[in-house]
């Protein structure tokens, strides 16, 4: 995605992660999320610098030609998983996941995060286990438990 690589460049200049990149169109009213991380964790003027560098490259390099607004911020605690390479850090917590296609029926699935194959998650649901390859996955998040 010729996006997310622009956003990756921007933030490089900075001190922090980028976590990951979601844009949800909406006509007039789209949105560019940017999920950053830092070692100390994230502040507001964080955010604001993110921001500023990821505008300036956005504005010379113009990939989105229909007006959106940019978002930057953490990932929070029920942080999006973007890559495969994220997942291992929640092993043995509860994660959400909507898949693209239906497996045994449905495409919405919440459970504990069980393990990590090589090209799927394993979740745990009512004592059943559901293999999700990472290609079928629409979109996963992770569930903060109190």
């Amino acid at each position: 995605m010729q996006l997310e690589s622009y956003v990756a460049q921007a933030v490089a200049v900075t001190d922090f992660t980028l976590w990951g990149v979601e844009f949800i169109r909406a006509g007039k009213h789209s949105t560019l999320r940017v999920f950053i991380e830092g070692e100390n964790g994230i502040s507001v003027d964080d955010c604001a610098e993110v921001s500023r560098q990821v505008s300036a490259i956005l504005d010379v390099e113009d990939p989105i030609k229909d007006e959106y607004t940019l978002e930057v911020s953490s990932p929070g605690m029920d942080r999006i998983l973007f890559k495969p390479e994220q997942y291992p850090a929640y092993v043995g917590q509860h994660v959400n996941v909507k898949t693209r296609l239906p497996i045994e029926g449905r495409r919405k699935f919440k459970g504990l995060l069980q393990s990590i194959e090589e090209k799927s998650v394993v979740l745990e649901i009512d004592n059943d286990e559901y293999v999700i390859p990472f290609n079928n996955i629409e979109k996963a998040q992770v569930v903060p438990q109190f």
